[in-house]
């Protein structure tokens, strides 16, 4: 499971098992933007609004993903020739075919991202939020992350680290991805799913 570098892996132990204790349960020890998650606006800001102050139904919509791979950028143009499957969708995802590396270093370098211009546009089209398969909405080398800011100044939520996507090219569908709760999330694992 990706991790951004430089951030903890997840850990999963067990402490309690059933032929010793009767029962099992597992500890889990992980960073909130872990594995397939969500990002809030409280991820870059003191301030921002964070998951668990979202209504349960922000979390889920009719969705359609776009065809960027082998994009190196995702632009407007993108955008605007796919207009006809973000009409009526709560969430746009991004097939850029990135998530074939998941487990290769090259998973985190120079993977696809939108412009400022496509974040701009996308947040004018009044949709919940966006998802990747891949490791952020912002290139790789980004320090200030523009994307994320103007996603998340509107209040949009972004899901990060997908799979699969390509399998629901042409398809409109309905999305979930529902963020453990807790107080003051910045962001939390997901477990994102589509059915049509």
């Amino acid at each position: 499971m990706p991790v951004f570098p430089g951030m903890s892996l997840p850990k999963l132990e067990k402490p309690f098992k059933v032929s010793t204790h009767g029962y099992a349960e597992t500890l889990i020890t992980m960073l909130s933007h872990t594995g397939t998650h969500m990002d809030a606006p409280a991820h870059m800001y003191e301030s921002g609004k964070t998951l668990d102050s979202y209504p349960a139904s922000s979390f889920i919509g009719k969705a359609a993903v776009i065809d960027v791979n082998g994009k190196r950028e995702i632009g407007v143009e993108a955008l605007k020739s796919s207009e006809h499957l973000i009409k009526g969708s709560d969430f746009i995802m991004f097939h850029t075919g990135w998530s074939k590396l998941w487990g290769d270093e090259n998973y985190f370098r120079n993977f696809p991202a939108l412009t400022m211009e496509a974040a701009n546009w996308l947040v004018s089209s009044g949709i919940k939020g966006i998802g990747l398969d891949c490791i952020s909405a912002d290139v790789a080398e980004s320090s200030d992350f523009p994307v994320h800011h103007i996603l998340f100044k509107e209040d949009l939520l972004i899901v990060e680290n997908l799979k699969n996507l390509d399998k629901l090219l042409g398809k409109k569908f309905m999305f979930s991805c529902l963020p453990l709760k807790y107080e003051n999330a910045d962001g939390s694992p997901v477990r994102a799913i589509a059915w049509y």
